[in-house]
């Protein structure tokens, strides 16, 4: 009976211990963008301008801006984005001070001479796709490889004061093959740029798929990975994920056309594997394993609304929100997981007719036990007549009590009639130990 109940508790219990099911692509891509953000590498400054021989004025130039994309490595403010994204801010080339005097002559000047002299205000931000803008430091730096140095990788650390940032974990890129699917998640300057999108459809990093297409080596006999996945300016320092939503690799630069007009020509771009970019964090202060509340919550909820489980992703998505407001994302999945809370019934009718199904069951099974204990010892009359004319007949007691018995017509042959009230007082019973008793009773 223990084991009985012991096995109707197992039915019961919510089963704890199964496997978790593969995450869908849409959910390993829904974790993962929260991660990229916008990298804005900015030099603006004023220009002391002189138009012929009248006096100096200062004049402020419109920024020399590039963007590119980059991905939190730790969730206190730790970025990862490429070399040439930062470049320009973290060490302003000498023709860029001339491009901005330039540029701030002819704006006071026209098309008259004049001479000036630039004061450079160089800046790196980082803006979420929430729309906060927050400033960032070059904590480590690595040219391009066609750039300032032959041996650079393109790399760039970067620092913000932050805390609880969505993180991208990576993954073994020397596991990666031919033929492997690649998500390039980032900010690609024609989304940027694009006149029929709104401002804030412009922080939403966007995905195009493709797939591991080679590996060839940079003019520093590096390894990279070549992808078929759409790129374009701006998606430069953006990672390269696989369908479970890890980094392989960082997106490094796309191949150009050579006609006048730049065209990008898709279909062999290049990422930085991610055994690059473990080895380019080794000596850096980027904790390992440090706590991320965001991810916590924000893949609970995931989960909890892929699996159907609205009311208990309500509550995860709130701390998700909570920790870091207003994500894109976020918001839309908590929007449609509140649609489908108010169409969930008020039970839940399928969990509670199995439910139903498994009580009735046990109870079903208590039943045909509890029978089996009362009936464990019943013979049947043609099994009595089988011993009776067997070698060793058993001792019939007919144990009816005295007025039942001498009411009655019926006598069974060869039996003892012994009554059960003598019994009960302790009577002994009139058979032999060393035979099979036989007892009959109504």
């Amino acid at each position: 009976m223990r084991s009985f109940v012991g096995a109707l508790v197992l039915l019961l219990a919510p089963a704890v211990a199964t496997a978790q099911p593969a995450l869908s692509l849409q959910e390993a891509l829904l974790r993962a963008k929260p991660a990229v953000a916008l990298v804005v590498s900015e030099v603006g400054g004023d220009v002391l301008v002189r138009c012929g021989a009248g006096a100096e004025t200062t004049v402020t130039p419109s920024p020399f801006r590039e963007t590119g994309t980059g991905w939190f490595v730790a969730s206190s403010g730790w970025l990862v984005t490429n070399g040439h994204v930062v470049s320009p801010a973290h060490n302003p080339p000498g023709w860029l001070a001339n491009e901005q005097t330039q540029k701030a002559i002819t704006q006071a000047c026209g098309t008259g001479a004049g001479s000036g002299r630039a004061r450079l205000e160089p800046s790196i931000s980082v803006l979420l796709a929430n729309g906060v803008r927050m400033p960032a430091t070059v904590v480590k730096y690595s040219p391009p490889v066609a750039g300032e140095a032959m041996s650079g990788q393109d790399l760039a650390l970067l620092k913000l004061e932050a805390a609880d940032m969505p993180v991208l974990p990576l993954a073994d890129s020397a596991q990666a093959q031919i033929g492997d699917r690649l998500h390039i998640i980032g900010f690609p300057g024609v989304v940027l740029s694009h006149e029929l999108l709104n401002s804030s459809a412009k922080m939403e990093a966007s995905v195009t798929g493709g797939a591991v297409s080679g590996f060839k080596q940079d003019r520093a006999n590096q390894l990279v990975i070549q992808t078929d996945a759409s790129a374009a300016w701006g998606n430069s320092g953006g990672p390269a994920v696989n369908d479970a939503g890890a980094v392989v690799g960082v997106l490094t630069f796309v191949t150009l056309s050579s006609d006048a007009q730049s065209n990008i020509v898709q279909g062999f771009n290049f990422i930085i594997p991610s055994a690059a970019v473990v080895k380019f964090l080794e000596g850096t202060p980027v904790p390992q394993g440090e706590l991320n509340r965001f991810n916590a919550a924000w893949h609970a909820g995931l989960r909890d609304h892929f699996a159907g489980n609205y009311r208990r992703a309500r509550a995860e998505l709130a701390e998700a929100n909570r920790r870091l407001p207003e994500l894109p994302d976020v918001r839309r999945i908590t929007l449609e997981n509140d649609e489908r809370l108010k169409r969930e019934p008020l039970l839940p009718w399928a969990q509670v007719a199995i439910g139903m199904l498994v009580v009735s069951a046990a109870g079903w099974a208590v039943l045909l036990l509890r029978r089996w204990q009362r009936n464990r010892f019943r013979i049947r009359p043609a099994e009595v007549m089988r011993l009776l004319e067997g070698p060793e007949p058993p001792t019939i007691l007919d144990v009816r009590a005295s007025d039942a018995y001498a009411r009655s017509p019926v006598r069974i042959p060869r039996s003892v009639h012994v009554a059960l009230d003598s019994l009960d007082d302790g009577g002994s019973v009139p058979a032999d130990a060393a035979r099979v008793v036989v007892a009959y009773c109504t």
